[in-house]
């Protein structure tokens, strides 16, 4: 009997640990070069997770974007973005395409990781996590259109999204800055 109780009790202590939201930083993706990138690495960061595309109404946000990484990026701040083509083949191109274009066009210096799907059936697990509070813990946030943000904090937990046309500049620097 005793020995069933506490099998009883590991069991549920198991599916309790299963059923708990991950952490951003237990994801490991392809960058937009083929390596793996390991968000473990941005542990103690501030992070802003954009789904980006090269061929949107929205594509000058990387302007704004490029300017808070490089005002924040000493600040443990960082800003991943992911190309998707999943509204309106906005980001056709290859990875080295859409890496040559961001680098061109807008001096994007902050990582960028390969391209991948942020809806539907073929959803990439950190999307799932982003988007699905049965996965983040916090809140449902369905990816409207390219360019929507995560705000991500130092735990690797997310504090808040911004829809994708949202003006986001002076939020997200007060976030960065504590206030």
């Amino acid at each position: 009997m005793k020995k069933t109780f506490v099998l009883f009790i590991l069991l549920i202590k198991g599916v309790l640990a299963l059923a708990q939201p991950v952490s951003f930083y237990d994801f490991t993706v392809k960058d937009i070069k083929g390596n793996l990138c390991d968000f473990s690495q941005f542990k103690g960061y501030k992070v802003l997770v954009v789904n980006v595309a090269s061929k949107c109404g929205l594509t000058p946000q990387y302007t704004q974007l490029q300017e808070l990484y490089e005002t924040y990026k000493d600040r443990d701040f960082v800003i991943i973005g992911f190309p998707c083509n999943d509204f309106k083949e906005q980001e056709p191109g290859t990875e080295e395409e859409i890496a040559s274009f961001c680098e061109l066009n807008y001096g994007v210096s902050f990582p960028l990781m390969g391209k991948i799907s942020v809806v539907g059936e073929n959803k990439a697990p950190v999307y799932k996590w982003l988007t699905e509070k049965s996965q983040n813990g916090k809140t449902d946030a369905e990816i409207k259109w390219n360019f929507q943000k995560f705000m991500i904090d130092e735990n690797g937990q997310i504090v808040d999204y911004l829809l994708p046309q949202e003006a986001f500049y002076e939020k997200i620097a007060g976030w960065i800055e504590n206030k």
